[in-house]
């Protein structure tokens, strides 16, 4: 059966080259980048997924966001510099790699980032484009940003959701950072839930129903389904400051019924509960295969394989196993990779 693992990162050769001259020095996040073979060598690359019969990657870039490394002209060069070089990628290796996802430089003018995103999917073919939860520290529901959600639904392509939080976003409000790596441990998937319900409580579904947006590592809201459903049920009533009961009361669907509207990743690590439970909360029709190579601790062997094991092994039919791998990535991206 075709496995397409629709988040996997990637340093291009150019845009390797081009991030160096900006960062210097990789430091923390960019380091650990830096550090995964399988980012910036495609031998290695090519090694590893000729293990799995029928495997292949949808491209994206690995972090940090680029907002977080470059402003002005500079992310602008580096965001066309990361489209145009996985293009190549996928062009030269199309069985290995059937498609890309661009970055644009969320952190500079709507007009910029509408023009990464045009140049990106209109010029090179990218099957949709990957954002950050937050934009340097700012919300994804932030009006800034409004063009760009209409544009994306406007295209019919998704937005891949990559979680971003950094050790200076701190535990206890009377610590000055988060300790041994709590950010990125239980800081990423708050991150990625908390993007999730910026959009949801922003009404963003209901004026672009057609939206798609595919969440990376599923975010925490299948694990607190209770709260999510009936918690948020009675949206206003832990609160006196503000007038949540009006919005939930304007709302055209139960809050917990938008979450279902977001499609999530099965890049869990190898936890083979994890699995169960988000498949139980977004159902076979709303999940991806992922495995989010090479971040692993065997640069990229470990969750592909771990992934694959825990699909093939999951009490499901084969139709829903076969959506999961490249069924329901197809739909969204608008071609056929069931052979791709």
């Amino acid at each position: 059966m075709r496995k397409v693992d629709v988040f996997t990162h990637i340093w291009p050769q150019p845009f390797y080259e081009a991030l160096k001259k900006i960062t210097g020095e990789m430091s923390n996040i960019t380091r650990r980048s830096e550090a995964q073979r399988m980012m910036i060598d495609l031998d290695e690359r090519f090694r590893i997924m000729d293990a799995h019969e029928g495997y292949c990657q949808i491209l994206s870039l690995g972090s940090p966001p680029l907002e977080l490394v470059a402003k002005g002209a500079d992310a602008v060069r580096l965001a066309r510099v990361g489209t145009e070089s996985q293009a190549d990628l996928v062009e030269r290796y199309r069985e290995r790699f059937p498609a890309f996802v661009a970055t644009p430089p969320m952190g500079e003018s709507i007009e910029d980032i509408l023009e990464a995103c045009r140049y990106a999917i209109e010029d090179c073919g990218a099957a949709g484009v990957q954002v950050y939860t937050n934009v340097a520290g700012i919300a994804l529901d932030h009006e800034k940003f409004l063009p760009f959600w209409d544009y994306m639904a406007g295209t019919g392509l998704p937005v891949w959701l990559h979680p971003a939080r950094g050790a200076g976003m701190a535990d206890y409000a009377a610590e000055a950072k988060s300790h041994y790596e709590i950010w990125w441990t239980f800081g990423w998937p708050y991150e990625t839930s908390a993007a999730m319900a910026r959009l949801v409580f922003s009404k963003l579904f209901d004026r672009l129903p057609e939206l798609k947006i595919i969440t990376h590592h599923g975010g925490m809201v299948p694990y607190f389904a209770g709260r999510v459903g009936p918690g948020w049920d009675v949206l206003g009533v832990r609160t006196s400051d503000a007038d949540y009961g009006t919005l939930l009361k304007e709302l055209k669907k139960r809050p917990i019924d938008y979450f279902r509207m977001f499609y999530a990743d099965t890049a869990l690590f190898g936890a083979e509960a994890a699995h169960y439970c988000a498949l139980d909360f977004f159902g076979p029709e709303h999940m991806v295969f992922a495995s989010d190579a090479p971040f692993d601790p065997e640069g990229g062997r470990m969750f592909i394989r771990e992934t694959i094991r825990i699909l093939d092994r999951l009490d499901i039919s084969d139709q829903a196993r076969a959506a999961i791998y490249h069924g329901n990535i197809g739909r969204l991206i608008g071609r056929d990779l069931s052979g791709a």
